[in-house]
Protein backbone atom coordinates (compact mmCIF):
# COMPACT_ATOMS: atom_id res chain seq x y z
CA UNK A 1 0.00 0.00 0.00
CA UNK A 2 1.33 3.63 -1.04
CA UNK A 3 1.54 6.58 1.19
CA UNK A 4 -1.35 7.74 -1.23
CA UNK A 5 -3.37 5.37 -0.45
CA UNK A 6 -3.30 5.77 3.57
CA UNK A 7 -3.90 9.26 3.51
CA UNK A 8 -7.03 11.54 2.43
CA UNK A 9 -6.97 12.63 -1.42
CA UNK A 10 -5.65 15.59 -2.70
CA UNK A 11 -6.19 18.03 -5.44
CA UNK A 12 -4.98 17.01 -8.89
CA UNK A 13 -1.09 17.54 -9.31
CA UNK A 14 -0.49 16.90 -5.62
CA UNK A 15 0.82 14.36 -3.82
CA UNK A 16 1.81 12.70 -0.41
CA UNK A 17 5.04 12.56 0.55
CA UNK A 18 7.83 12.72 3.39
CA UNK A 19 9.67 15.10 4.83
CA UNK A 20 12.74 12.51 4.60
CA UNK A 21 12.23 12.81 0.40
CA UNK A 22 11.96 16.69 0.41
CA UNK A 23 15.07 17.12 2.71
CA UNK A 24 18.67 17.26 1.97
CA UNK A 25 19.68 16.87 5.31
CA UNK A 26 18.05 15.69 8.97
CA UNK A 27 20.59 15.81 11.58
CA UNK A 28 21.15 16.51 15.36
CA UNK A 29 23.26 19.59 16.85
CA UNK A 30 25.92 20.26 18.32
CA UNK A 31 26.85 19.32 21.58
CA UNK A 32 28.61 22.08 23.92
CA UNK A 33 28.35 24.02 26.74
CA UNK A 34 27.16 27.45 26.47
CA UNK A 35 29.71 30.67 27.38
CA UNK A 36 28.09 34.50 27.23
CA UNK A 37 32.07 35.36 26.40
CA UNK A 38 31.99 35.56 21.76
CA UNK A 39 34.71 32.51 22.00
CA UNK A 40 33.24 31.22 18.86
CA UNK A 41 29.86 31.49 17.28
CA UNK A 42 26.45 31.71 18.51
CA UNK A 43 24.61 28.48 19.96
CA UNK A 44 20.75 27.96 19.18
CA UNK A 45 19.10 25.87 21.95
CA UNK A 46 15.77 25.44 22.83
CA UNK A 47 14.92 28.02 25.12
CA UNK A 48 16.05 30.88 22.72
CA UNK A 49 12.94 30.18 20.37
CA UNK A 50 10.24 31.75 22.23
CA UNK A 51 6.99 32.82 20.33
CA UNK A 52 8.87 31.62 17.19
CA UNK A 53 10.98 34.23 17.23
CA UNK A 54 14.83 34.02 18.57
CA UNK A 55 16.32 37.66 19.97
CA UNK A 56 20.11 36.66 18.82
CA UNK A 57 21.54 39.46 21.02
CA UNK A 58 20.69 36.67 23.70
CA UNK A 59 21.97 33.98 22.44
CA UNK A 60 25.10 32.22 23.81
CA UNK A 61 28.10 31.33 22.44
CA UNK A 62 30.09 28.54 22.17
CA UNK A 63 33.60 26.68 21.69
CA UNK A 64 34.19 24.71 18.46
CA UNK A 65 37.10 24.09 15.74
CA UNK A 66 36.68 25.55 12.00
CA UNK A 67 35.96 21.46 10.73
CA UNK A 68 32.83 20.81 12.99
CA UNK A 69 31.72 24.21 12.69
CA UNK A 70 31.02 24.37 8.98
CA UNK A 71 28.85 20.80 9.91
CA UNK A 72 26.09 23.04 12.05
CA UNK A 73 26.19 27.04 11.04
CA UNK A 74 22.70 27.82 10.54
CA UNK A 75 21.45 29.44 7.42
CA UNK A 76 18.45 31.33 6.17
CA UNK A 77 15.57 28.22 5.03
CA UNK A 78 17.00 25.99 7.92
CA UNK A 79 13.96 24.25 10.20
CA UNK A 80 14.90 23.36 13.68
CA UNK A 81 12.85 21.53 15.98
CA UNK A 82 12.83 20.93 19.48
CA UNK A 83 13.41 16.97 19.73
CA UNK A 84 12.98 16.78 23.43
CA UNK A 85 11.19 18.43 26.71
CA UNK A 86 7.76 20.41 27.43
CA UNK A 87 8.01 22.17 23.52
CA UNK A 88 9.26 19.22 22.17
CA UNK A 89 8.03 19.45 18.07
CA UNK A 90 7.97 23.12 18.16
CA UNK A 91 9.95 24.58 14.93
CA UNK A 92 11.35 27.28 13.85
CA UNK A 93 12.48 28.87 10.20
CA UNK A 94 15.62 30.66 10.41
CA UNK A 95 14.42 33.79 8.22
CA UNK A 96 16.66 37.15 7.20
CA UNK A 97 20.39 37.86 7.91
CA UNK A 98 21.61 36.00 11.28
CA UNK A 99 25.09 36.03 13.22
CA UNK A 100 27.39 33.19 12.74
CA UNK A 101 25.36 30.79 15.07
CA UNK A 102 25.25 26.69 15.11
CA UNK A 103 22.56 24.80 16.82
CA UNK A 104 22.60 22.98 19.80
CA UNK A 105 22.18 19.25 20.16
CA UNK A 106 18.86 18.94 21.73
CA UNK A 107 18.34 20.80 18.56
CA UNK A 108 17.38 18.46 14.87
CA UNK A 109 17.93 20.80 11.72
CA UNK A 110 15.91 19.90 8.36
CA UNK A 111 17.71 21.16 5.15
CA UNK A 112 15.22 21.77 2.59
CA UNK A 113 16.21 21.02 -1.28
CA UNK A 114 15.88 23.74 -3.11
CA UNK A 115 12.43 22.68 -4.97
CA UNK A 116 10.79 23.31 -1.93
CA UNK A 117 9.70 26.84 -0.82
CA UNK A 118 10.61 26.57 2.87
CA UNK A 119 7.64 28.73 4.19
CA UNK A 120 5.41 26.42 3.10
CA UNK A 121 7.03 23.57 5.06
CA UNK A 122 7.46 25.92 7.84
CA UNK A 123 3.26 26.77 7.81
CA UNK A 124 2.66 22.61 7.66
CA UNK A 125 4.53 22.58 10.87
CA UNK A 126 2.13 24.16 12.58
CA UNK A 127 -0.87 22.28 11.27
CA UNK A 128 -2.59 20.14 12.83
CA UNK A 129 -2.07 17.30 10.38
CA UNK A 130 1.67 18.02 11.27
CA UNK A 131 0.71 17.80 15.20
CA UNK A 132 -1.19 14.56 15.21
CA UNK A 133 1.84 12.67 13.42
CA UNK A 134 4.16 13.90 16.29
CA UNK A 135 1.79 13.20 19.43
CA UNK A 136 1.35 9.78 17.38
CA UNK A 137 5.20 9.67 16.72
CA UNK A 138 6.45 10.69 20.72
CA UNK A 139 8.69 8.09 22.54
CA UNK A 140 9.65 8.23 25.92
CA UNK A 141 6.76 9.04 29.24
CA UNK A 142 8.38 10.98 31.21
CA UNK A 143 10.41 13.06 28.78
CA UNK A 144 8.64 12.81 25.56
CA UNK A 145 10.92 13.22 22.47
CA UNK A 146 10.87 13.04 18.58
CA UNK A 147 13.90 11.61 16.83
CA UNK A 148 15.17 12.06 13.14
CA UNK A 149 14.04 9.22 11.87
CA UNK A 150 10.48 9.53 13.19
CA UNK A 151 10.30 13.27 11.50
CA UNK A 152 11.90 12.03 8.04
CA UNK A 153 8.67 9.74 8.34
CA UNK A 154 6.11 12.57 8.72
CA UNK A 155 3.85 13.01 5.98
CA UNK A 156 3.40 16.07 4.14
CA UNK A 157 0.72 17.47 0.95
CA UNK A 158 3.14 18.18 -1.42
CA UNK A 159 1.76 20.89 -3.96
CA UNK A 160 3.23 22.34 -7.21
CA UNK A 161 6.06 24.83 -6.84
CA UNK A 162 4.55 27.49 -7.77
CA UNK A 163 0.68 26.92 -6.36
CA UNK A 164 3.19 26.39 -2.61
CA UNK A 165 4.17 30.24 -3.04
CA UNK A 166 0.58 31.09 -3.56
CA UNK A 167 -0.28 29.63 -0.86
CA UNK A 168 2.28 30.76 1.53
CA UNK A 169 1.64 34.24 0.08
CA UNK A 170 -2.37 33.87 0.85
CA UNK A 171 -1.52 32.22 4.68
CA UNK A 172 0.91 35.24 5.49
CA UNK A 173 -1.82 37.90 4.37
CA UNK A 174 -4.40 36.13 6.41
CA UNK A 175 -2.26 35.31 9.16
CA UNK A 176 -1.62 39.26 9.05
CA UNK A 177 -5.26 40.41 9.83
CA UNK A 178 -4.96 37.57 12.33
CA UNK A 179 -2.01 39.13 13.85
CA UNK A 180 -3.45 42.73 13.85
CA UNK A 181 -6.58 41.83 15.54
CA UNK A 182 -4.48 39.67 18.29
CA UNK A 183 -2.04 42.60 18.65
CA UNK A 184 -5.29 44.76 19.16
CA UNK A 185 -6.74 42.40 22.15
CA UNK A 186 -3.47 42.59 23.69
CA UNK A 187 -3.84 46.03 23.65
CA UNK A 188 -7.22 45.86 25.25
CA UNK A 189 -6.05 43.35 27.79
CA UNK A 190 -3.32 45.36 28.91
CA UNK A 191 -5.60 48.65 29.26
CA UNK A 192 -8.37 46.87 31.15
CA UNK A 193 -5.00 45.96 34.08
CA UNK A 194 -4.53 49.23 33.80
CA UNK A 195 -7.84 50.37 34.32
CA UNK A 196 -7.80 47.86 37.65
CA UNK A 197 -5.30 49.49 39.17
CA UNK A 198 -7.08 52.98 38.61
CA UNK A 199 -10.22 51.95 39.52
CA UNK A 200 -8.35 50.46 43.35
CA UNK A 201 -6.00 53.64 43.28
CA UNK A 202 -9.01 56.05 42.92
CA UNK A 203 -10.98 53.94 45.64
CA UNK A 204 -8.50 54.69 48.58
CA UNK A 205 -7.89 58.20 47.54
CA UNK A 206 -11.72 58.75 47.80
CA UNK A 207 -12.50 59.45 44.25
CA UNK A 208 -14.65 56.43 43.48
CA UNK A 209 -16.90 57.72 45.98
CA UNK A 210 -16.34 61.41 45.74
CA UNK A 211 -20.37 62.06 44.56
CA UNK A 212 -21.41 59.45 46.96
CA UNK A 213 -19.98 61.14 49.76
CA UNK A 214 -21.05 64.61 48.59
CA UNK A 215 -24.85 63.39 48.63
CA UNK A 216 -24.29 61.32 51.94
CA UNK A 217 -22.23 63.47 53.85
CA UNK A 218 -24.91 64.28 56.69
CA UNK A 219 -25.72 60.87 56.95
CA UNK A 220 -21.75 58.99 57.56
CA UNK A 221 -19.58 58.97 60.60
CA UNK A 222 -15.98 60.17 60.23
CA UNK A 223 -13.78 57.36 60.35
CA UNK A 224 -11.97 58.29 64.13
CA UNK A 225 -15.05 56.58 65.52
CA UNK A 226 -14.18 53.55 64.63
CA UNK A 227 -10.76 54.13 66.31
CA UNK A 228 -12.57 55.29 69.43
CA UNK A 229 -14.84 52.20 69.37
CA UNK A 230 -12.12 49.25 68.93
CA UNK A 231 -8.98 51.18 70.03
CA UNK A 232 -7.25 53.73 72.36
CA UNK A 233 -4.83 54.76 69.76
CA UNK A 234 -4.78 57.69 67.27
CA UNK A 235 -2.76 56.52 64.15
CA UNK A 236 -2.62 59.29 62.02
CA UNK A 237 1.04 59.83 60.61
CA UNK A 238 2.11 63.55 59.00
CA UNK A 239 4.27 61.83 56.67
CA UNK A 240 0.97 59.99 54.71
CA UNK A 241 -1.37 61.74 51.63
CA UNK A 242 -4.05 63.85 52.57
CA UNK A 243 -7.08 61.92 52.79
CA UNK A 244 -10.63 62.92 51.84
CA UNK A 245 -12.82 64.53 55.20
CA UNK A 246 -13.79 62.24 57.45
CA UNK A 247 -11.17 59.39 56.50
CA UNK A 248 -8.10 58.96 58.99
CA UNK A 249 -4.93 56.90 58.27
CA UNK A 250 -4.48 54.53 61.04
CA UNK A 251 -2.36 50.61 60.71
CA UNK A 252 -3.33 47.15 60.03
CA UNK A 253 -3.05 45.60 63.53
CA UNK A 254 -4.98 48.21 65.14
CA UNK A 255 -8.16 47.20 62.86
CA UNK A 256 -7.56 43.36 62.70
CA UNK A 257 -7.26 40.56 64.88
CA UNK A 258 -4.35 38.12 64.10
CA UNK A 259 -4.63 34.46 64.30
CA UNK A 260 -1.44 33.44 63.10
CA UNK A 261 -1.00 31.21 66.53
CA UNK A 262 -3.54 29.13 65.06
CA UNK A 263 -1.72 28.20 61.88
CA UNK A 264 -0.06 24.66 61.79
CA UNK A 265 3.55 24.23 59.73
CA UNK A 266 3.32 21.09 57.68
CA UNK A 267 5.71 19.34 55.51
CA UNK A 268 5.09 18.63 51.87
CA UNK A 269 5.25 14.90 52.69
CA UNK A 270 2.45 15.22 55.24
CA UNK A 271 0.49 17.66 53.15
CA UNK A 272 0.44 14.76 50.43
CA UNK A 273 -1.37 12.48 53.25
CA UNK A 274 -3.66 14.90 54.44
CA UNK A 275 -6.06 16.00 51.24
CA UNK A 276 -9.42 15.82 51.96
CA UNK A 277 -12.42 18.08 52.07
CA UNK A 278 -11.91 21.27 52.95
CA UNK A 279 -9.82 23.91 51.14
CA UNK A 280 -6.03 24.21 52.02
CA UNK A 281 -4.51 28.17 51.94
CA UNK A 282 -0.61 28.60 51.67
CA UNK A 283 0.88 31.68 50.71
CA UNK A 284 -0.62 31.61 46.79
CA UNK A 285 -3.74 30.95 47.65
CA UNK A 286 -6.29 27.48 47.39
CA UNK A 287 -3.77 24.51 46.33
CA UNK A 288 -5.03 21.79 47.85
CA UNK A 289 -7.82 20.58 50.60
CA UNK A 290 -7.55 18.94 53.95
CA UNK A 291 -9.71 16.37 55.57
CA UNK A 292 -9.82 18.79 58.92
CA UNK A 293 -9.72 22.34 59.51
CA UNK A 294 -8.91 25.17 61.65
CA UNK A 295 -10.72 27.95 60.87
CA UNK A 296 -14.55 28.32 60.07
CA UNK A 297 -16.08 31.97 58.86
CA UNK A 298 -14.63 35.02 57.36
CA UNK A 299 -10.72 35.54 56.81
CA UNK A 300 -8.41 37.86 55.44
CA UNK A 301 -5.40 35.93 54.24
CA UNK A 302 -2.16 37.87 53.83
CA UNK A 303 0.82 35.23 52.05
CA UNK A 304 3.78 35.73 53.73
CA UNK A 305 6.51 34.62 51.80
CA UNK A 306 7.46 33.52 48.04
CA UNK A 307 7.87 35.51 44.89
CA UNK A 308 4.76 36.90 44.90
CA UNK A 309 4.88 39.31 47.90
CA UNK A 310 7.28 41.42 44.93
CA UNK A 311 5.76 40.02 41.77
CA UNK A 312 2.49 40.29 42.36
CA UNK A 313 1.24 38.22 39.46
CA UNK A 314 -1.30 37.15 41.51
CA UNK A 315 -3.27 38.83 44.03
CA UNK A 316 -2.05 38.36 47.73
CA UNK A 317 -4.56 39.39 49.70
CA UNK A 318 -7.60 37.04 49.61
CA UNK A 319 -11.03 35.99 51.65
CA UNK A 320 -11.65 32.83 53.06
CA UNK A 321 -15.08 31.65 54.05
CA UNK A 322 -16.27 28.56 55.92
CA UNK A 323 -14.30 25.66 57.04
CA UNK A 324 -10.60 25.90 56.08
CA UNK A 325 -7.26 25.02 56.76
CA UNK A 326 -3.90 27.45 56.49
CA UNK A 327 -0.35 26.99 56.90
CA UNK A 328 2.31 28.71 58.24
CA UNK A 329 2.79 30.73 54.73
CA UNK A 330 -0.13 32.62 55.31
CA UNK A 331 -1.13 35.16 57.47
CA UNK A 332 -4.90 35.11 59.24
CA UNK A 333 -6.64 38.11 60.09
CA UNK A 334 -10.08 38.97 60.84
CA UNK A 335 -11.16 42.71 60.89
CA UNK A 336 -12.58 44.66 63.61
CA UNK A 337 -14.94 47.75 64.00
CA UNK A 338 -17.31 46.44 61.07
CA UNK A 339 -14.57 46.93 58.52
CA UNK A 340 -15.40 44.58 55.66
CA UNK A 341 -12.94 42.41 54.44
CA UNK A 342 -12.92 42.91 50.83
CA UNK A 343 -12.29 46.78 51.44
CA UNK A 344 -9.18 45.18 53.72
CA UNK A 345 -8.34 42.79 50.70
CA UNK A 346 -8.71 45.61 47.76
CA UNK A 347 -6.48 47.68 49.51
CA UNK A 348 -3.51 45.06 50.72
CA UNK A 349 -3.48 43.81 46.40
CA UNK A 350 -3.44 47.59 45.76
CA UNK A 351 -0.39 48.69 47.32
CA UNK A 352 3.43 47.65 46.88
CA UNK A 353 4.77 45.73 49.93
CA UNK A 354 8.91 46.50 49.16
CA UNK A 355 9.32 48.58 52.08
CA UNK A 356 7.53 45.76 54.24
CA UNK A 357 8.93 42.75 52.73
CA UNK A 358 12.51 41.26 54.03
CA UNK A 359 14.70 39.33 51.36
CA UNK A 360 15.14 38.61 48.08
CA UNK A 361 15.64 34.98 47.03
CA UNK A 362 12.93 33.99 49.05
CA UNK A 363 10.56 37.38 50.09
CA UNK A 364 8.83 37.24 53.89
CA UNK A 365 6.37 39.77 55.49
CA UNK A 366 6.81 39.23 58.98
CA UNK A 367 3.84 39.08 60.90
CA UNK A 368 5.59 42.69 62.65
CA UNK A 369 6.15 44.18 59.46
CA UNK A 370 2.64 43.17 58.00
CA UNK A 371 1.08 45.00 61.22
CA UNK A 372 2.83 48.46 60.17
CA UNK A 373 1.01 48.52 56.83
CA UNK A 374 -0.85 51.92 56.63
CA UNK A 375 -4.48 52.03 55.76
CA UNK A 376 -6.44 54.50 54.52
CA UNK A 377 -9.35 54.48 56.53
CA UNK A 378 -12.43 55.75 55.44
CA UNK A 379 -16.09 56.68 57.05
CA UNK A 380 -17.67 52.57 57.72
CA UNK A 381 -20.64 53.07 54.97
CA UNK A 382 -18.78 54.66 52.70
CA UNK A 383 -15.90 51.43 52.96
CA UNK A 384 -19.23 49.61 52.10
CA UNK A 385 -19.63 51.18 49.51
CA UNK A 386 -16.24 51.55 48.18
CA UNK A 387 -16.31 47.93 48.06
CA UNK A 388 -19.41 47.72 46.46
CA UNK A 389 -18.32 49.78 43.64
CA UNK A 390 -15.05 48.10 43.42
CA UNK A 391 -16.42 44.66 43.04
CA UNK A 392 -19.31 46.58 40.49
CA UNK A 393 -16.67 47.65 38.09
CA UNK A 394 -14.30 44.22 38.40
CA UNK A 395 -17.10 42.36 37.59
CA UNK A 396 -16.98 44.20 34.13
CA UNK A 397 -13.97 44.17 33.75
CA UNK A 398 -13.62 40.49 34.17
CA UNK A 399 -16.30 40.40 31.79
CA UNK A 400 -14.82 42.12 29.09
CA UNK A 401 -11.32 39.98 29.99
CA UNK A 402 -13.46 36.87 29.23
CA UNK A 403 -14.45 37.93 25.87
CA UNK A 404 -10.98 38.73 25.35
CA UNK A 405 -10.17 35.54 25.91
CA UNK A 406 -12.46 33.79 23.88
CA UNK A 407 -11.72 35.92 21.07
CA UNK A 408 -8.17 35.25 21.26
CA UNK A 409 -9.00 31.62 21.68
CA UNK A 410 -10.93 32.01 18.59
CA UNK A 411 -8.05 33.26 16.53
CA UNK A 412 -5.73 30.08 17.28
CA UNK A 413 -9.11 28.50 16.48
CA UNK A 414 -9.22 30.16 13.07
CA UNK A 415 -5.84 30.23 12.31
CA UNK A 416 -5.83 26.44 12.26
CA UNK A 417 -8.71 26.61 10.02
CA UNK A 418 -6.66 28.48 7.72
CA UNK A 419 -3.85 26.50 7.58
CA UNK A 420 -6.18 23.20 7.21
CA UNK A 421 -7.75 24.96 4.44
CA UNK A 422 -4.28 25.74 2.91
CA UNK A 423 -3.22 22.14 2.94
CA UNK A 424 -6.39 20.70 1.74
CA UNK A 425 -5.47 22.51 -1.27
CA UNK A 426 -8.80 24.89 -0.98
CA UNK A 427 -7.15 28.24 -0.15
CA UNK A 428 -6.03 29.23 -3.80
CA UNK A 429 -7.20 28.00 -7.14
CA UNK A 430 -5.04 24.94 -8.70
CA UNK A 431 -3.19 26.44 -12.41
CA UNK A 432 -3.22 23.44 -14.59
CA UNK A 433 -0.14 25.09 -16.24
CA UNK A 434 2.04 24.27 -12.93
CA UNK A 435 3.97 21.43 -13.05
CA UNK A 436 2.38 18.36 -11.14
CA UNK A 437 3.97 17.95 -8.04
CA UNK A 438 4.93 14.21 -8.66
CA UNK A 439 7.63 15.70 -11.57
CA UNK A 440 9.13 17.44 -8.63
CA UNK A 441 9.41 14.70 -6.47
CA UNK A 442 11.40 12.87 -9.08
CA UNK A 443 13.40 16.13 -9.49
CA UNK A 444 14.79 16.32 -6.02
CA UNK A 445 15.31 12.22 -5.39
CA UNK A 446 17.47 12.56 -9.28
CA UNK A 447 19.49 15.65 -7.20
CA UNK A 448 19.86 13.57 -4.46
CA UNK A 449 20.72 10.25 -6.34
CA UNK A 450 23.22 12.18 -8.32
CA UNK A 451 24.79 13.88 -5.40
CA UNK A 452 24.84 10.64 -3.34
CA UNK A 453 26.66 8.63 -6.47
CA UNK A 454 29.33 11.76 -6.69
CA UNK A 455 30.14 11.58 -2.78
CA UNK A 456 30.39 7.18 -2.68
CA UNK A 457 32.56 8.39 -6.83
CA UNK A 458 34.65 10.48 -4.49
CA UNK A 459 35.46 8.05 -1.20
CA UNK A 460 35.77 5.07 -3.56
CA UNK A 461 39.02 7.48 -5.36
CA UNK A 462 40.26 8.54 -2.28
CA UNK A 463 40.81 4.84 -1.82
CA UNK A 464 43.61 5.05 -4.47
CA UNK A 465 45.47 8.31 -3.09
CA UNK A 466 47.82 8.21 -1.20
Amino acid sequence: MTINDKLSQLPNRWIWTTIGEISEKIHYGYTASAVSEPVGPKLLRITDIQNDSVDWDKVPYCRIDTTEKQKYLLDEGDIVFARTGATVGKSFLVRGKIPEAVFASYLIRIILSKHVQKEFISNFFKSGKYWLQIKRGQLGIGQPNVNSQILSKITVPFAPFNEQKRIVDKVEELFSFLDAGVEALRKVQAQLKRYRQAVLKFAFEGKLTEEWRRTHKDRIEPATKILEQISQENAVESNLPELPEGWVWTRLELITTNHDGKRVPVSRKKRASMKGVYPYYGASGIIDSVDNYLFDGNFLLIGEDGANLLARTTPIAFQATGKFWVNNHAHVLTPLGGVPISYLEHYINRISLAEYVTGTAQPKLTQRAMNKIPVPLAPLKEQYKIAEEISRRFSVIDEISKEMELMTKYSDKLRQSILKTAFEGKITPQDPNDEPAEKLLERIESERFNRKSKIDNQVELSRYVK
